[in-house]
């Protein structure tokens, strides 16, 4: 009876137990479907991350598209955390709502229904403004919105691309603009050196130098425009190329940013040469051309090379059309130092003219005038305006005046030079002006002996036929005994 007593008493706090083992082992169980259902849907987010970043295609030649698949499917993963939390600890409500979902692109929390939902609009994509919103709708029966058309399940998207038209129509705006600089530049350069080889009496270091410069000018013209014709635009409509096309798209990179640090460091070059020229008056007679070749043309195929081969290893994106990696500072440093060399020898420059200026003792207003006319005339062809206008802003009216700015100083910077160091030059000037003298006075020189002769030749006919009118009745017709031909070649100095 003790222990029938005793067992009896001891069953409610059996039962407890047991209970209290059932439900922490249901609990166990849960969780450990929960972690499982979360560990499943990590290990799919996760291959698929490993996926854009191991797959060849989208690793090099889809870069930017393997990066925003990375940010999609961390979304992903997040918002459907986010949904196995909410479904364990989920609030009775009254009425019929919409569920947390995921649109392939956002994640949309719970909403009652009849409603409509906004969130800013992602900013995976660059044609897509993350400052506008987008927009669900939750129905009446708390099932999300469906499109008309597919019957699908639909997010819409439509205000965040309302800027896509504007920048699309920009960037035609500023394609053309570049298109019309290059083209302008292409024929005054070579106009220009069409006449520093043709008149041999300009040859000289200074005009050599000018040579160069308006050389590098014209391959970097002519690389832009092949650039922005075929690679550009097939990068455009094309994402899927073969590996020559591939390979053949690099090399045109390649040249085009070799030529493009050539345009910068010939500039330095004429720096060099004017400051040694002005400012160190010892080295003034001659110099070395030799060291200006190197300079000019040989070390920019060091970072160019070098730039090639990291690309290669560290940032093999389709093209290296991106400009999202810090080793563009290979091409970028070399040049941004060469600017910032020659802002010095400008300053130098302008600070000895200032100084040789004084001496002469003219008027303060006449001495600062030629200052300024003369940092006006050097800044562009020492490329000084890159280096003032090095700050970027990020508002958007001050980037698209900043855009249009930097547009016609870098691809219509051939068109000025060749106009201030050509055709405004005072020695082309005259020497033009002395052929146009020298052509003038031989063609009319040329007109003139040919009227003379042609005068001479209608004179002498006219004297033969004047001499045959009046010698038909020389037997006849006498004065004083002489006929007409007499008296008329009597008369007559050259008889």
């Amino acid at each position: 009876m003790v222990t029938k007593g005793l067992s009896w008493s001891l069953l409610p706090a059996v039962s407890s137990v047991i209970l209290d083992l059932l439900e922490r082992k249901s609990m166990e169980i849960r969780a450990q479907m929960d972690a499982n259902f979360s560990l499943f849907l990590f290990v799919l987010c996760a291959l698929n991350m490993l996926l854009v970043v191991a797959s060849p295609e989208n690793s090099h030649q889809e870069h930017h598209q393997g990066e925003h698949q990375s940010q999609i499917s961390t979304a992903q993963y997040e918002c459907f955390q986010r949904i196995v939390k909410e479904s364990h600890h989920k609030p009775k409500t009254i009425g019929p709502v919409c569920n947390t979902t995921w649109d392939g692109w956002l994640c949309w929390d719970e909403t009652e229904a009849g409603l409509t939902t906004e969130q800013s609009c992602p900013d995976y994509f660059t044609d897509f403004d993350s400052t506008a919103m987008a927009s669900k709708v939750c129905t009446e029966t708390g099932e999300w919105g469906r499109h008309p058309e597919s019957n699908r399940t639909w997010t819409n998207f439509t205000n965040c691309q309302g800027n896509t038209t504007h920048h699309r129509k920009a960037a035609m705006t500023h394609f053309y603009l570049v298109m019309i600089g290059h083209g302008l530049s292409l024929v005054s350069l070579l106009i220009s050196l069409a006449i520093f080889f043709h008149f041999k009496s300009l040859s000289c270091q200074r005009i050599t130098l000018h040579k160069n410069l308006f050389v590098s000018f014209v391959l970097h013209s002519i690389i832009t425009v092949v650039w922005l014709t075929t690679v550009t635009k097939k990068q455009v409509h094309v994402t899927h190329d073969s590996p020559s096309v591939t390979a053949s798209c690099k090399l045109v990179m390649f040249i085009h940013l070799y030529l493009m640090s050539c345009n910068y460091f010939w500039m330095l070059c004429e720096g060099i040469y004017l400051h040694t020229l002005i400012v160190v008056a010892v080295f003034a007679e001659k110099q070395h051309l030799m060291w200006y070749y190197l300079l000019g043309w040989g070390f920019p195929l060091v970072p160019a090379i070098i730039h090639s081969m990291a690309r290669h290893f560290y940032y093999n994106d389709k093209c290296w059309v991106s400009s999202d990696t810090a080793l563009l500072y290979i091409i970028h440093a070399p040049i941004c130092a060469a600017l910032l060399v020659n802002l010095f020898f400008l300053l130098n420059i302008v600070r000895v003219l200032i100084t040789k200026l004084r001496v002469t003792h003219q008027a303060e207003f006449s001495l600062y005038m030629r200052a300024v006319r003369a940092t006006l005339i050097l800044i562009p062809l020492l490329g000084i305006q890159f280096v003032l206008l090095s700050y970027k802003p990020h508002d958007h009216w001050g980037l698209e005046i900043y855009l249009y700015i930097m547009d016609i100083l870098m691809h219509y910077q051939g068109l000025l030079v060749a106009t201030i160091f050509c055709f405004f030059n005072g020695e082309v000037q005259s020497v033009l002006r002395r052929h146009w003298n020298q052509q003038r006075i031989q063609f009319a020189g040329t007109f003139t002996n040919n009227e003379f002769f042609r005068s001479a030749s209608y004179v002498a006919s006219s004297l033969t036929e004047v001499h045959r009118c009046y010698s038909i009745d020389s037997h006849t017709e006498h004065l004083n005994g002489k006929s007409y031909s007499d008296i008329f070649r009597s008369d007559s100095p050259f008889v």
